[in-house]
């Protein structure tokens, strides 16, 4: 079982749930704070915690080295949990599934195989785990999935263009990304990316 924490949202008895997943070698600390920088007092949080230790942290996957079988492992306890999460009242069209960086590959690995419709995915600075293979796998309601990809113009670690690709790839395929690119690092760019990390989310729980 994965390690969470959650965190209630301010509005009482809300059934609306973010369940995030942080980076290589960060845990859930990284993302409390994340209920105060996107300010929806109807959201609840889970945030997750990796299963294997690296160096202080937690990894979704083996880095470097052979990636696919952490990447399938951490994907059917990410169903698990999902399923988990479904039996205590939250229900899919009500969940975000969001991630940084390995938890960014993770979220699209999840949700785009995941057999319910989620009520969105964020991917924050992450790259797609072989994206031929996602694009043959999708589930059934994949392409009615909602989500959206950001990523910055000057990242050292997951080059733009390598990214910017894939998406390219799902997006013929048939999903439904939104694409940002922000003036930033391998980080999250503060109050402009939380802003439309925000909007997105908001968007996420009105009818399609």
């Amino acid at each position: 079982m994965l390690t969470t924490e959650f965190i209630a949202a301010s509005q009482p008895d809300s059934r609306r749930l973010m369940v995030m997943l942080h980076g290589l070698g960060d845990s859930i600390d990284g993302f409390r704070a994340l209920p105060a920088a996107l300010r929806l007092p109807w959201l609840n949080y889970l945030l997750v915690q990796a299963p294997d230790p690296y160096y202080g942290g937690y990894s979704w996957y083996d880095y470097p080295g052979d990636s696919g079988p952490g990447v399938r492992r951490s994907r059917d306890l990410l169903f698990e949990l999902l399923d988990a999460q479904r039996s205590r009242g939250y229900l899919s069209e009500q969940t975000i599934l969001g991630g940084f960086s390995q938890g960014c590959l993770m979220t699209m690995e999840v949700g785009c195989r995941y057999p319910h419709r989620l009520a969105g995915l964020v991917g924050i600075s992450g790259y797609i785990h072989q994206p031929e293979v996602l694009v043959r796998e999708l589930s059934p309601v994949a392409r009615e999935q909602r989500i959206l990809l950001t990523h910055g113009a000057y990242d050292p670690l997951i080059p733009l263009a390598v990214t910017r690709a894939q998406v390219k790839l799902l997006e013929t395929a048939g999903l439904n990304i939104t694409w940002r690119e922000f003036p930033k690092a391998h980080t999250i760019a503060g109050e402009a990316e939380f802003a439309v990390i925000r909007e997105f989310i908001t968007a996420a729980y009105q009818p399609v």
